[in-house]
């Protein structure tokens, strides 16, 4: 394999896997880019998981308190759902026909981090992932976002459900107050970045206007989907960054985010976090330029931000800057090893290495800088993962093979030097998964 090959597959791809690692090396961008225009093709792994709002309706029953606490007796069918979401969604990197489509779900579904952190999350956090991610990352920024406001993984993880306008009927009735962690949250990450030129009176300002919206209950038609109450909206205008947003019911919440997903800084805040993902820690000035510009100019079409994120040539000009993370590891070398994750086992892999499943510390999602990642303890994890693997493996493949398949080109001199010095072909596959340049993408 190439080294430009391997830069494909691993950057822009989930590593090297069968059948596509000569398509990649004799053309890469071609390779990447044909992702882009190719029907989709849902893996088969999620068909017969149950929808976000049949996780809703079946467990929001459980959710008691002002900020929308799990009981404690949140059933075992609940973790059982999180745990079949968990390794379908890995088996489906693994074996994905469209890697590039995989790794943009992983990126965006970062972006618009939910986490079993809040425990009322841990059934929903994999619908969320399919049904408001999935389905546009090769379509428009502006339906993604209305998709995660109104999913009830993210309306739960962020109190927006229990959220009423101080001057409601609901507020003024039943005692309810407003919640600004929603409207903070998608000011802050989801759209403009911290840096984006809004005020924590814009945030008071947009909590005004996303009041009302919620999730049926129980005895309500339709529970567990998407619900507007109206007896929670703060009645009146509201300004949002400078813009007076006319009372509308349920329309303000649409019309802001419409705005936000239009915004300048939008543009910049999303096209500095895909440059950084994909290409390095500190991104080339270049490159998130360009990026800016064609979210601005195409209104937000991801397609065309992707298109131009792999026709740029700074995306190619620094190769293996990036740390994999441990979700990253494991699923490349289960790539390179023709294995497929089947059973919860490969979970309790992730949370050993410190990056289990829709488990981000906190709505900003997963680092995505190398120092967060390379800590003696997490690289000593990684190794006894490599290890562990490769004596699993080692009767059917040959290190030889298995090196070419997994590095080709890309294998650094000390790497070539002492994989045939190992003492035993588990030693040698492990040492090739430990190498700095396995490590890096």
């Amino acid at each position: 394999m190439s080294k430009a090959g391997h830069l494909a597959v691993s950057r822009f791809g989930m590593g090297p896997g069968p059948g596509e690692v000569a398509a990649a090396a004799r053309d890469p961008r071609t390779w990447a880019l044909a992702q882009l225009s190719a029907p989709a093709s849902p893996s088969a792994r999620f068909d017969d998981l149950p929808t976000g709002k049949a996780a809703a309706r079946s467990f929001t029953r459980f959710v008691r308190g002002p900020r929308g606490d799990a009981d404690a007796r949140l059933p075992e069918s609940a973790r059982a759902l999180y745990l079949r979401e968990a390794v379908a969604r890995t088996a489906a990197q693994v074996e994905g026909a469209s890697p590039l489509v995989e790794r943009l779900v992983a990126f965006w579904s970062n972006h618009f981090t939910v986490s079993i952190q809040r425990m009322v999350v841990l059934p929903l956090a994999g619908a969320f992932e399919r049904e408001a991610i999935r389905p546009h990352v090769r379509g428009c920024f502006r339906d993604m976002l209305l998709a995660v406001a109104r999913h009830p993984a993210m309306l739960l993880y962020l109190d927006q459900a229990q959220s009423a306008g101080p001057g409601s009927m609901a507020a003024l009735r039943r005692g309810r107050g407003i919640n600004e962690n929603l409207a903070r949250e998608v000011l802050e990450l989801h759209t403009l970045g911290v840096e984006g030129g809004y005020s924590q009176d814009d945030v008071a300002a947009f909590a005004r206007i996303l009041t009302g919206w919620s999730i049926a209950r129980e005895g309500e038609p339709d529970p567990g989907s998407f619900l507007f109450r109206a007896r929670a909206h703060e009645p009146g205008e509201k300004v949002l960054l400078g813009r007076r947003i006319a009372e509308a019911g349920e329309d303000e919440a649409v019309a802001a985010l419409d705005m936000l997903a239009r915004h300048p800084s939008t543009a910049r805040n999303v096209a500095t976090r895909m440059a950084a993902h994909f290409v390095a820690d500190d991104p080339p000035p270049a490159l998130v330029g360009a990026l800016a510009r064609t979210f601005m100019e195409s209104d937000g079409d991801l397609a065309a931000l992707a298109a131009t994120l792999l026709r740029h040539e700074a995306s190619w000009s620094s190769p293996q800057a990036k740390l994999k993370t441990p979700n990253e590891f494991v699923v490349s070398a289960l790539r390179a090893a023709g294995i497929v994750p089947e059973d919860q086992r490969i979970v309790g892999a992730l949370r050993i290495l410190g990056q289990m499943p829709f488990a981000a510390p906190s709505p900003a999602g997963w680092p995505d800088r190398a120092e967060h990642w390379i800590g003696p303890e997490a690289i000593m994890r990684r190794a006894t993962w490599a290890m562990a693997l490769a004596a699993r493996i080692a009767e059917a493949q040959r290190p030889e093979a298995f090196i070419e398949r997994a590095l080709g080109e890309a294998t650094g001199a000390a790497t070539r030097l002492w994989m045939p010095r190992a003492a035993s072909a588990s030693d040698a596959i492990a040492l090739i998964l430990a190498s700095p340049e396995f490590q890096r993408r």
